[in-house]
């Protein structure tokens, strides 16, 4: 109430200064007119100091705008907490402007030289904001200063300033579930241990008996790629969607030959429509996701598959009462038959109300 207050009283003030300034600015410019009906050439109609004054005055008001915009309408509800995706639905570009300060850093640097130390660090924190896609700069990308041209040499083809592990081993021991151990990444999509296992052998053979063919796909939140490279095997291409996230998954990813485009889960696949074979969503899709950007993100998924593409909803995992009530009729928008669909009970969930669900879905071939 106070900020408030004294924000519509400063307004005020810069209203009426304004006011006087153009009635000012009025009379000396009609006492001018009297005295001179031929101005100079050169003659000014507003003087320096009036222009800096209003231009001071105009700054003000904007800034005071900006701040009083920040604070949050009393009457919107508070995001859920465990909602860790920054999304809205918005004109485009409009994320970049409600974040003025991280996009003035990101582009203040000095043309033809090297980019500033944290500017990958920003750049992922205004994609994750929603800004995006972000301007293109004229500075050199740091380097490392001796890579190595070897299968695998991960150590020495990464810049460990950037994040809190300086090497391979130590995201192996502090990050072990998360595609950096190559040792157990080598037996991924491989086996078939539960319900929710779908070996890529078994879903080869789902493709085949339908008179399919998988040739090109997309794994959204792929990590470093683990899936991407096991397809590779078997002559399918496959384009991993990453994000850092204080872990080199980007760099790791391509040291294994793989693609690795560098795209928040807000952001319209950058391929054309009715292209892909197969589109995998692994872990960071999940319940933390706003069911809008989901609808949105599913139906970005519809775009890019081709008639008779699959979908693969690889370990999906929300509160029970929620995949009956909200996710199940969410995903029956999209009309795709249901292949596979299974549930299993999340263990390690806290609350012991989550559930994982793996879905194999498959777009019909003509709507």
């Amino acid at each position: 109430m106070g900020f408030t207050l004294s924000f519509n009283l400063l307004l005020l003030l810069t209203m009426v200064a304004t006011s006087l300034l153009s009635l000012y600015h009025l009379s000396t410019t009609v006492n001018s007119r009297a005295t001179s009906t031929i101005p100079p050439p050169d003659h000014n109609p507003l003087p320096d100091h009036l222009v800096r004054q209003l231009q001071t005055i105009r700054a003000t008001i904007n800034h005071l705008t900006r701040l009083h915009q920040k604070d949050p309408p009393p009457s919107r509800a508070a995001a859920e907490s465990d909602l860790l995706l920054y999304s809205r639905l918005a004109p485009i570009a409009s994320a970049c402007h409600n974040h003025p300060e991280l996009l003035n850093k990101y582009m203040n640097y000095t043309p033809f030289a090297t980019c500033s130390f944290d500017s990958d660090s920003v750049a992922e924190t205004l994609m994750l904001h929603g800004c995006h896609p972000l301007p293109r700069r004229r500075c050199f990308s740091k380097t490392p200063s001796k890579p190595i041209n070897g299968l695998l040499s991960f150590d020495s083809n990464i810049m460990w300033s950037k994040y809190t592990c300086k090497s391979l081993s130590c995201l192996v021991s502090n990050q072990p579930d998360n595609g950096f151990n190559m040792s157990r990444e080598s037996s991924a999509f491989t086996t078939f241990k539960t319900e929710l296992d779908l070996p890529i052998s078994q879903l080869l053979g789902i493709a085949k008996s339908g008179n399919s063919v998988l040739r090109l796909g997309i794994d959204i939140g792929g990590g470093t790629g683990t899936f991407a490279a096991k397809m590779k095997s078997y002559n399918v291409t496959i384009v991993t969607t990453t994000m850092n996230l204080n872990a080199p998954y980007n760099e790791v990813a391509a040291l294994r030959g793989l693609v690795p485009m560098h795209v928040p889960l807000q952001q319209r696949l950058p391929v054309f429509d009715g292209v892909m074979d197969l589109v995998r969503c692994g872990h960071a899709v999940n319940r933390w996701i706003p069911v809008t950007m989901m609808e949105f993100l599913l139906f970005d998924v519809d775009r890019v598959l081709r008639g008779g593409g699959y979908l693969w909803l690889d370990r999906f995992f929300c509160r029970k009462e929620a995949l009956d009530e909200v996710f199940a009729p969410l995903i029956d928008k999209l009309g795709y038959k249901r292949i596979k669909w299974a549930t299993l009970d999340k263990k390690e969930s806290k609350s012991g109300k989550d559930v994982y669900l793996t879905a194999l879905l498959q777009k019909p071939v003509s709507r």
